[in-house]
């Protein structure tokens, strides 16, 4: 199955919904004017609720009605002009490049995020991607406070087939980081990885910790870290944008890792992170597997929303 193929699997309950929701707005799958009807106002509110139920947030769904309010023309089709809009949201935001290592220095990315998001099985899933696509990934335990964590993320390292750099329960996250790079550099290796414990913004020593491994990467590695990803789970709607927010405000995050798109129906989050945050989507998961984390490109996710023939 093409990547393409699964992310149109992955999306199928939110393109259902939008589908559904969309054939009560234009009255009848099979009406002629469905495509060339002239779009007036309840049309557009109409709109408006199906992107919101999608999860779209607010603040995009109502970008997109007005912007479509203003292209329509006559025999136009309603699904080409939101398609375009919901594009256009999504490549505004996926424009920023990753900041670049030093020649001979591995790529340091920090994975951070509130518990439940997936981020310790992005960790493995991402070394996985990373090994299969030629480079030398290597994986740093920095989450010290859960044992279960650690032991979690070797068996995703086993998959892997990654190195990984752990170490006991309740040890310096900051002197992992610092082993790892130490060890990443020795190893040749291309790009480090690093865990780190799920924390909540309310929690002001978790968030100290973080500036500290931060300050400990730049110091061993020009420009460390190179890529601060942040994993929000998809299955939690808007609260995930609060999440983010705070992230952003302590972590300098860069990029958003968007799980669980397979079990939910709202989907439409990817668009209300890149029109609200203003952050790439660079990654979606869409399955439990290892090769179920795939890279995120804009087009294809918005045809994948569009795969019924609404």
């Amino acid at each position: 199955m093409s990547l393409f193929e699964r992310l149109k699997q992955g999306l199928t309950r939110t393109a259902q919904q939008i589908a559904e929701r969309f054939d009560e707005l234009v009255t009848g799958s099979d009406a002629p004017e469905r495509r060339t009807r002239t779009i007036d106002p309840d049309t557009l509110e109409g709109l408006e609720e199906v992107l919101l139920m999608a999860d779209v947030g607010v603040a995009a769904s109502r970008r997109i009605v007005e912007a479509v309010g203003a292209r329509q023309r006559r025999g136009e089709s309603l699904r080409q002009l939101v398609h375009d809009e919901i594009l256009r949201v999504l490549r505004d935001a996926d424009g920023r490049p990753m900041a670049a290592p030093p020649p001979g220095t591995p790529r340091v990315v920090l994975i951070v995020g509130v518990n439940g998001t997936g981020k310790t099985t992005t960790v493995g899933k991402l070394a996985n991607q990373m090994k299969r696509d030629g480079l030398k990934p290597l994986i740093c335990a920095a989450d010290t406070f859960r044992a279960a964590a650690v032991d979690q993320l070797q068996i995703w390292a086993d998959r892997a087939g990654v190195d990984i750099v752990r170490a006991r329960e309740g040890a310096d996250p900051a002197a992992v980081v610092f082993d790892a790079l130490t060890a990443g550099r020795a190893r040749g290796r291309d790009v480090i990885l690093v865990d780190t414990a799920g924390r909540l913004h309310t929690r002001a020593n978790l968030m100290q910790e973080l500036d500290k491994i931060r300050r400990v990467a730049a110091r061993e590695a020009s420009g460390a870290p190179h890529d601060t990803l942040l994993v929000l789970d998809a299955t939690v709607g808007q609260n995930a944008l609060a999440q983010a927010r705070e992230f952003m405000a302590v972590a300098g995050v860069t990029g958003i890792v968007l799980t669980k798109l397979d079990g939910t129906a709202k989907g439409g989050m990817a668009v209300a992170i890149a029109h609200e945050l203003h952050l790439p989507i660079r990654y979606v998961g869409v399955g439990e597997g290892i090769d179920d984390l795939l890279p995120f490109k804009p087009a294809e996710y918005v045809d994948a929303l569009f795969q019924e023939k609404w």
